[in-house]
Parts: C-alpha cells; structure tokens; sequence
C-alpha cells in the first residue's frame, strides 16, 4: 500500500468519515421496523455490494458455466466443501450449507435472471437507490421507498419502533407512513458526499473497507466502545488521535466484533420485536462487493447471511411460519472471472426469500443461458423478470394488496407479469 494512499484513508479516518462506502458496505446501514395490521411477517434484508448470484445459486447444469467460472478446479457436486445440488440445474454455494435442512423443508427459493431496471453505469449508490426506491431510471428519483409506499396504502399503521444503525433512514422505509428511527447516541454526522468520498478511496481495498465498517457498526451495537463525538464519530478509545496505529486498532476492533456475532445480535433483535406486534422488517448485510479473491470473500458474506437467516428461524418459533424474508441486491455481477479472481460490476443476479409462508423448495427463473450470444451486453447474465416483480407477488401473497395498488402506488409504472406462486 503507498504512503500516499495511507495518509489519504489516515485523513479521513481522523476526519471522521466512518465506514466505507455506506452503499457497497452496510452494516452500517439502517435496520427498521414498523407495525402493521396483518398476522404475516415481512423482512427485507438489503445485500448492499451486488452479489454473485451466479456464484450463490450455481446453474451448473448450463453447459457455458464451468468455463465462465473456471469450475474444473472446483469439489464435485455434492462433494466435502462442494456446492449441494438443488434441483439438477442449479447448485446452492457450500457456504449456505447450513440452509439446506431449511431448501428441503420446502422454506427456501430463489428468483434468478433477476434485476432492477438499472442498467449499464453500476454505481452502488445510483443501484441501491433504485432498488430501494422501487422506480425506474426514466423517472425522478422517488425519495420514497417502496416498503413505505405500500405502508401508506394500508390504514391503521402505526409506527413501533426502527432502528439506524449508523447513519440515518434507509430509503427503503423513508415516507410518510409512520416509522420511527433510533441511531446511537454519538453523532456519525456521514453526510452523502462524505459517503461518497470514502468510496472512491476505499473502493480498491475490499478487506479494509469492510472491516472498518464492520468495527464501527458493531462496536455501536455492542455499545461499549466508547463512541464519542470528540473522536469524528470514530470509536473512543482505541481509534482515539493518541493510537500509534489507528489502522490496526480498527481491525483489532472489528476481529473482535467479528468475535461477538454482530449479525446474529441484529437477527435476535429483529426476532424479539416481530414476535410481538411488529410486522415489517428492514436491515442491510455488508460484504458483497467482490472484485478479488471472490473464493475467499463471498464465503464470508455468505455466512453472515446464513447465520441470520437460521437466527431468524430459530428466534421466530411459532411466527416463522407466518414470516417470509425477502434479501436483494442491486445489482449481480459479471459472467466471467476477472484477472484478480473476482468478478466486477454486472446485471442480473439472484433473489433470496425464506419461511414458513413461502413456497420454497424451487428455484424460479425463466433461465436465459451463458452462452456468448446470451449474455447481456456479450458480458453479464441477462435479466429477465423485474426484481420487483417478485417482491410485488409476494407483498400480494402475504398481505392481499390488489394488483393495482402494486403497480400504481407501491411500484409506480411496473406491470406485473404472472404470479410466479412464491407465497403459500
């Protein structure tokens, strides 16, 4: 690493620009939640970063994908640490093993081939706006969310409780259907431009960003790292000026509260209120974003993921049955691996949904091939159906919103193809 790039990431660590980009990296990311007059449990889980669908749930059996994917090196189907066949087509990641129990009890899916209607530039922030704010890029940007959206069409909401954890509202639950926000009490003060400058600069150093995101959110989670305002906003203590070596007491910070199981406590947080009178649910997972050494950085992101999603299970009891989780990234990434083992900026990817409500046990897409003349733009999977399709038929299935109030008010200007049956 050059001196150079040091003392700019040093500057602004004292300058208090905490976190990586909020966009590719969130834990540092809101986490909401809001009452509602249903039964059902609705959960979105933001993976801000873009993740590999064609990585996550492997289309094994497309003859163009052990080339694309180098997957000759790769265990066998099935095999110690080998994806785990799904449905003769597609495979689930080793990493999500763990999840398998929850495929064959029928309370696990996937959509593929899917995307926003984000296409070509792949910026995080100009992708995860869109997917948050459920519009088009046609349109004025809607500084609504969709999940909000379809809260104000329904009367008799009433806000619980929400939490932002690290910086302000997702544009997810952002409107005027009541949803409260709590934040810790040190003030982050991350405006968007502060954002956007630590991803510019941190963007190239995956492992860095990410652990300081992940020490800086979850040491504000845990509550005993002293966050102070004298400090930007950095965590009081072992970040303070005085550190000969702030850079490595900010990876100690994040080993340890790696240690801690940040995600898991947020999972056990979500379960404990949608077990009550909460009905709606709204957090980020960070650690998407895989430009190099994708073998050994998706796993991990994978795992957090799988964790929460047994946590929610194991938390929920009785209400998993009445619970679907919905997690979606905003955009997937490219067909091919690049020269440093990752994979770059793509199109279409891979939604996630688990519970007791949904109809698991499938994988739905209307699968366009790997082939060269399949790709989008010769370099991408190509998408075929709107992520928010999906999530609009499940928001049918669980809460009996009309069609019309889906593609008039909660995503304006979407046509909803036919119901690909994701709900119970």
């Amino acid at each position: 690493m050059s001196n150079n790039l040091m003392n700019r990431r040093l500057f602004l660590l004292r300058a208090g620009l905490i976190g990586c980009s909020a966009a590719a990296s969130p834990l540092l990311t809101p986490m909401t939640f809001a009452a509602a007059p249903w039964d059902n449990r609705l959960v979105v889980i933001v993976l801000r970063g873009a993740m590999d669908g064609l990585d996550v749930v492997q289309p094994y059996g497309d003859p163009a994908y052990g080339a694309l994917r180098n997957r000759a090196s790769m265990p066998g189907m099935d095999a110690e640490g080998g994806p785990n066949d799904l449905d003769g087509f597609y495979a689930l990641h080793p990493a999500l093993a763990g999840l398998m129990p929850m495929w064959q009890a029928g309370q696990l899916a996937f959509t593929h081939a899917v995307s926003t209607p984000y296409r070509d530039k792949r910026s995080h922030f100009d992708g995860q706006d869109l997917l948050e704010a459920g519009t088009s890029p046609d349109t004025a940007l809607s500084r609504d969310g969709w999940l909000n959206r379809m809260m104000q069409t329904v009367p008799g909401i009433e806000a619980e409780t929400a939490y932002a954890i690290g910086r302000d509202d997702m544009l997810l639950t952002s409107g005027a259907a009541p949803v409260a926000n709590w934040s810790p009490e040190a003030t982050l003060s991350i405006s968007p431009q502060a954002q956007r400058l630590f991803e510019m600069v941190m963007h190239g150093d995956p492992a860095m960003r990410d652990a300081m995101a992940e020490a800086v959110t979850l040491a504000a989670l845990e509550g005993d790292a002293g966050m102070s305002d004298q400090t930007g906003g950095m965590m009081g203590g072992e970040m303070a000026d005085s550190d000969p070596d702030p850079m490595r007491a900010m990876v100690n910070a994040m080993l340890q509260a790696r240690k801690q199981g940040g995600h898991v406590k947020v999972a056990e947080f979500a379960a404990q209120k949608l077990r009550h009178d909460t009905r709606i649910a709204a957090f980020s997972i960070n650690g998407w974003d895989t430009h190099a050494a994708q073998d050994t950085a998706l796993p991990k992101a994978l795992v957090q993921l799988g964790d929460t999603l047994l946590t929610l299970q194991a938390e929920l009891g009785p209400v998993w049955a009445k619970t679907t989780v919905i997690a979606m990234t905003e955009f997937g990434r490219t067909a091919r691996i690049n020269g440093t083992r990752g994979t770059d900026h793509g199109t279409a990817g891979a939604m996630l949904l688990a519970g007791g409500a949904v109809r698991g046990g499938q994988v739905v897409a209307d699968w366009p091939g790997l082939g060269e003349a399949d790709l989008y733009n010769g370099r991408d999977l190509m998408p075929v159906r709107d992520v928010r399709d999906h999530a609009a038929w499940v928001m049918r299935g669980l809460f009996g919103l009309s069609q019309s109030a889906l593609e008039r008010d909660v995503f304006p200007g979407l046509s909803m193809a036919a119901d690909p049956r994701l709900i119970l």
